[in-house]
């Protein structure tokens, strides 16, 4: 089969790409950040999914599938960039499947689509709505581009459409929104919480987009590993010192004295949990996590150890 990627400079992207490969499918990538050394077997081409070449790619190879990773959750980046490659860029691709034959798409999303709030339920399901928006735009345009690539169940009914909802990797790639928050000199805490954390080994999650794909799903859903594990105890394990703070203390002291960068709508997640009912996935795709919890925290510390660099990893 052919499958076109776009967004496949990232880690986690790469990691699917390889697995398309050794499945015997066609990997066909898309994104202007390129990726050296990357097998041969790859047909690379640098452009902007949004540009009239990325349309010319679908064009020419008239794919069967699209497992589009071309968002991003840098929550520092300038917003109407990053509302541009994550809305924008999630519009054009749909509109070149339409265009040009593709019968199959997977949207990978994450699961703070939800959003983390007092009065969130502790377990989501797909069909509650994103909440919280209004003290966190900065997950605006990734929330819109989620709800743009489910609407294409109902308005390409020739698409065989999955929008999935994945929980926070981690892994030796010390690369994802979790790795960067434990590898700062401390991990921050808000005074009187220590929220539930979610996360999948990053090699599980490449197996679970690969594995939605051969499943041809159709749908939105969660994917989520092990069991999540309180914030306190996910530091302890990777080996990091917690500083619980007052929140107030806390939001003037973001990216000063040794503490991760955050906005200040990030807060809420590391005061409340974002715990997602991933059921309804493995039920259809059989899919199983292969490290569990303390596994991937494991991995993730011996790759990067407390005040050292990650280890370089094979490319």
């Amino acid at each position: 089969m052919k499958v076109v990627l776009p967004g496949i400079a990232s880690l986690l992207a790469r990691n699917v790409a390889r697995r398309l490969l050794a499945a015997g499918h066609e990997v066909i990538g898309i994104d202007p950040r390129g990726w050296p050394d990357a097998p041969r077997e790859v047909e690379l081409h640098r452009v902007d999914i949004r540009k009239r070449a990325a349309e010319d790619v679908f064009r020419r190879h008239r794919p069967e599938a699209v497992i589009h990773m071309a968002t991003i959750s840098a929550l520092l980046a300038d917003p109407e960039e990053r509302y541009r490659i994550n809305l924008g860029g999630t519009r054009a691709v749909f509109e070149h499947c339409a265009n040009h034959g593709v019968r199959q798409v997977i949207f990978v999303g994450r699961h703070t689509y939800y959003g983390a709030g007092p009065e969130a339920p502790l377990y989501h399901t797909e069909g509650e709505p994103p909440q919280e928006l209004g003290a966190y735009p900065e997950l605006a345009d990734l929330v819109a581009a989620d709800l743009y690539a489910a609407t294409a169940l109902w308005r390409l009914h020739d698409l065989h459409t999955a929008v999935l909802r994945v929980c926070y990797t981690l892994g030796p790639s010390a690369h994802g929104t979790l790795a960067s928050f434990l590898n700062a000199r401390f991990v921050p805490m808000v005074l009187g919480f220590d929220p539930l954390f979610q996360f999948l080994h990053e090699d599980d999650a490449a197996n679970a987009i690969v594995t939605a794909l051969s499943s041809k799903l159709r749908g939105i859903y969660n994917v989520a590993g092990p069991q999540p594990l309180p914030l306190s105890l996910i530091a302890h394990e990777a080996r990091r010192r917690t500083v619980p703070l007052p929140e107030v203390a806390l939001a003037f002291l973001l990216g000063r004295a040794g503490l991760p960068r955050l906005s200040r709508g990030a807060l809420a997640h590391i005061k409340y949990p974002i715990v997602v009912d991933a059921a309804l996935f493995r039920r259809e795709t059989g899919f199983q996590h292969q490290f569990d919890e303390l596994a991937t925290v494991h991995s993730f510390a011996d790759a990067v150890p407390p005040g050292g660099r990650s280890r370089p990893l094979p490319a």
